[in-house]
């Protein structure tokens, strides 16, 4: 039974008219995706713009090398993923249940911890992290007895709607009813298409696309010619070592009555002096010969600027404050202070940690067993990045803990008086209709309590 079937079989009507053969038939074609000299397969594309099924980008290849070749990008992209890793994840209870924000475990979290053989949480969330950062998207599935990450370059997302079903995934009506994969990426030919049920996947897209309904963008292409400067800096400062780490010279009035003693001299002048090993060495040339200075030196470029703000520019769209990133121009001046290297990592923790990890819970909640009054959640206590908010939380703790037995005192019920607390929602306050003596009316006798008095 093909994807279209399932939906409709779940749904209880018929759209046998629209299956998953048809579509792959008709409207999936292969197509590449060439960087840096290098093809790779784009996995997939449509006919016309926008119609049923939107693609994931094909840049996991493509993005990965550029990574590969920026250090500071490939920096920026491994603590993102660092950081995510440490997090563990747990049930929390909603905020209206009895227990608000409760944190608990069962059972049902086994396979997060373990998602496959040999591997850890760690290992889920790092990976998840990558394939989000470089495509976009992460999708995990779970089978039998473990989860599996795809590659998200080898996905597609099939969108259908009843008003416009050409154009589904812009259609007012249109919503995502599954999830293509082909182990190759699709229309390899490499394997069969399957089709996969949105309850049957996770999917997570931080950075949403606001050109392709549902689907992810990777931050790495905004920094893709930043990347590109740096890589050209590098090769720029290799090409000054290599050639004696001196700046370019035109030789002029070189003596030779023909091209072949031309040659020779040429060469002896680059066996003598080009290259690393001969840097600083003196020049001797013959009568007549001039040498000029065409080029300037790394100081004169002002290397160090130049390459240092472009690494900032890479650590700003990695959304990693450059402190953090340990890059020439967060180790310099007042960066390194104790108060703004503190804001750097709170700017990185309150701006990216926390929301990814949100989000991330989220998109997982789909293949996990969460329980009815409770969300999927992720326990940030044992990440070291966050340590420092245990100062915050003790004060947060300690505010609340006042709160709550002021409330006590004014009459609410203890157990009222500490979900509305942890909730934040004073409306779960009930009270005992028990008042301080301040509110009593002059003369008047406490509730239960019995008038004293001697024996009638």
């Amino acid at each position: 039974m093909g994807l279209l079937e399932r939906i409709a079989a779940a749904r209880g009507r018929d759209e046998s008219r629209f299956s998953t053969d048809q579509w792959l038939g008709e409207y999936l074609i292969p197509s590449q995706f060439n960087y840096n000299g290098n093809t790779y397969p784009l996995g997939l594309n449509q006919t016309l713009a926008g119609q049923r099924v939107q693609a994931v980008a094909a840049t996991l290849p493509g993005y990965a090398a550029a990574l590969r070749s920026c250090p500071p990008a490939f920096a920026a992209q491994m603590v993102r993923a660092l950081v995510l890793s440490q997090a563990r994840f747990v049930f929390r209870n909603r905020p209206s249940s009895r227990t608000p924000r409760r944190l608990f475990g069962t059972t049902e979290l086994g396979i997060l911890e373990r998602p496959w053989p040999n591997a850890t949480t760690g290992e889920l969330l790092a990976l998840m992290e990558w394939h989000a950062g470089l495509a976009g998207n992460a999708f995990v599935i779970r089978q039998p007895t473990r989860l599996r990450v795809l590659r998200p370059d080898w996905c597609a997302v099939v969108y259908g709607s009843d008003q416009e079903p050409e154009d589904a995934a812009t259609a007012l009506d249109g919503e995502i009813i599954g999830y293509v994969y082909q182990n190759g990426g699709i229309g390899s030919g490499r394997s069969k298409p399957q089709t996969i049920l949105p309850q049957d996947i996770a999917h997570w897209s931080p950075l949403p696309d606001p050109e392709r309904p549902g689907m992810g963008q990777s931050w790495v292409t905004a920094a893709l010619q930043d990347i590109q400067g740096d890589r050209a800096a590098t090769q720029h400062k290799l090409r000054f070592f290599e050639n004696g780490a001196t700046p370019n010279m035109v030789v002029k009035g070189i003596t030779a009555a023909t091209k072949e003693q031309f040659k020779e001299i040429v060469d002896a002048m680059e066996d003598n002096h080009a290259g690393v090993a001969n840097a600083y060495r003196t020049l001797y040339l013959a009568a007549g010969a001039d040498a000029t200075v065409v080029g300037a030196d790394l100081k004169q470029l002002d290397f160090k600027a130049t390459q240092g703000a472009g690494e900032t520019r890479i650590a700003m769209l990695g959304r990693v404050p450059a402190p953090l990133l340990q890059i020439s121009e967060g180790l310099a001046g007042s960066s390194l202070n104790a108060g703004n290297f503190g804001m750097a990592r709170r700017i990185f923790a309150d701006t990216w940690v926390y929301p990814s990890l949100q989000d991330l819970s989220a998109a997982v909640s789909p293949i996990i067993r969460v329980p009815s009054d409770a969300e999927l959640w992720t326990d940030t206590g044992d990440m070291p990045l966050l340590r420092e908010d245990a100062k915050d939380a003790a004060e947060i703790t300690s505010v609340q803990a006042s709160t709550i037995g002021q409330l006590v005192r004014d009459g609410y019920t203890s157990d009222s008086a500490k979900a509305a607390v942890v909730a934040n929602d004073m409306s779960l306050l009930v009270h005992t209709g028990l008042v301080s003596v301040q509110l009593q009316t002059p003369g008047s006798t406490p509730p239960n309590t019995a008038p004293t008095g001697g024996s009638a």
